[in-house]
């Protein structure tokens, strides 16, 4: 860990390389998404098992957070990050060059377990940066993987007209070489001392941090909850606007496009959090959350209105997650990267549950049970966030001493 008084400064231009870095990591699992229907075509399978590809990537990001993004917490991670995002480009040239679909899946597998090189770089970033900037630069990075994210559906869709549904991959494997390079010449080594724990004792630490440190508890379900809570929007707002207002592929996908303005409350959040005002941005996102539904209630017969209640809901849950970030980062320094794991294993968990409860709401209640799902998820999001209040900084400050001393009980 690199100390206090030796801290590199951390300028504008690496963050933003930092802020690219994710976000291209990040958007590599969604580019499969508005493709479905040529890699079906092309590799000559249903479009049943060409949208297998997109769990596959789902699944394969999950199994990267819980079992290579603690790994940040015992080597340099400048080391871990360049590798990892060297794999992940390897991944995506598979991708690009896939004969059949079974070459297909192990390149957007190979590609998903590694792209958490942006759950990495995030941790990374809050450690190199000065404390009172902490926020910001967690916020500016997050903006990056926002826009990543939203881009990545939009420049698939674009290059396949160009050049075919693989181009998207091909390109993304140079641009993950090159920015590798980038960061390898940019970023300070993050080589200094750490405990000689093991890797399966550091996996099952994981368990130990979740158990010992209410905060994390806390926000990691918040951030879970309010991910589920945009997510039932997210899965189902495609079977709106195609069927209620005739939108096609290409609208809907531009629709997606209004959330980069939620990279703007990732700043915002994260520079309150710099002045001590984190719980202020949490609970003015929540606000904002809770207030979207009725416009989506609405929405669902007036097109302005959804635009306005999506941006809404974009903007709180970024303003929840950041905020969530730099609160959890805080606890435990030497443990960042061990944190963000358990942080953003829960936070993806929520969106799979509120991805299924939307489907299911759909199916039987339309538009309306989306509404009401939401609300209800925005609603418990709430309740536990009166919980965290009630712990505050106290109960994390004994809790992280609890667990502190318990590491070194346990140190070799």
């Amino acid at each position: 860990m690199i100390s206090h008084d030796t801290r590199p400064r951390l300028g504008l231009p690496i963050v933003l390389l930092m802020a690219a870095a994710t976000g291209l990591c990040a958007g590599g699992n969604y580019f499969n998404q508005p493709l479905l229907d040529s890699i079906a075509e092309h590799l000559n399978v249903s479009p049943s098992t060409a949208a297998a590809t997109v769990t596959i990537a789902q699944v394969s990001y999950a199994l990267g957070l819980v079992l290579l993004v603690p790994v940040g917490d015992m080597v340099d991670r400048r080391k871990l990050t360049v590798g990892l995002m060297l794999l992940a480009a390897l991944g995506q040239a598979v991708s690009g060059f896939a004969p059949n679909f079974a070459t297909l899946a192990v390149g957007i597998a190979v590609a998903g377990v590694f792209s958490v090189a942006a759950q990495v770089l995030i941790p990374f970033a809050a450690s190199l940066a000065e404390p009172q900037r902490s926020g910001q630069v967690v916020g500016t990075i997050m903006s990056g993987l926002l826009i990543g994210i939203l881009l990545a559906r939009s420049v698939a869709g674009l290059l396949s007209g160009l050049g075919g549904w693989s181009t998207v991959y091909k390109v993304a494997a140079v641009l993950m070489v090159v920015m590798a390079v980038a960061l390898w010449r940019s970023l300070p080594t993050d080589a200094g001392p750490r405990p000689k724990v093991g890797y399966l004792a550091t996996l099952r630490s994981l368990g130990s941090l979740a158990k010992t440190l209410p905060r994390l508890r806390t926000r990691a379900a918040m951030g879970g909850l309010a991910f589920a809570a945009v997510s039932t929007v997210f899965t189902t707002m495609a079977f709106l606007l195609a069927g209620e207002f005739g939108y096609n592929d290409t609208q809907i996908g531009l629709v997606g496009l209004l959330g980069v303005a939620g990279a703007s409350m990732a700043t915002v959040a994260g520079r309150l959090a710099d002045r001590g005002k984190a719980q202020l941005a949490t609970g003015g996102a929540l606000a904002v959350l809770l207030l979207c539904w009725l416009p989506f209630a609405v929405g669902g017969t007036h097109l302005v209105w959804f635009l306005i209640a999506f941006l809404l809901a974009d903007l709180a849950l970024q303003g929840v997650h950041v905020s969530n970030q730099n609160i959890i980062y805080a606890l435990i320094p030497e443990a960042r990267s061990r944190v963000n794991s358990v942080y953003m294993t829960t936070y993806f968990v929520g969106a799979a549950v509120g991805s299924a409860v939307g489907s299911v709401v759909w199916k039987g209640y339309g538009w309306s049970g989306v509404c009401v799902a939401g609300l209800a998820f925005s609603v418990a999001t709430v309740a536990v966030w009166m919980v965290d209040r009630r712990l505050d900084d106290p109960v994390r400050l004994s809790g992280s001493a609890h667990y502190q001393k318990g590491a070194q009980g346990r140190r070799p």
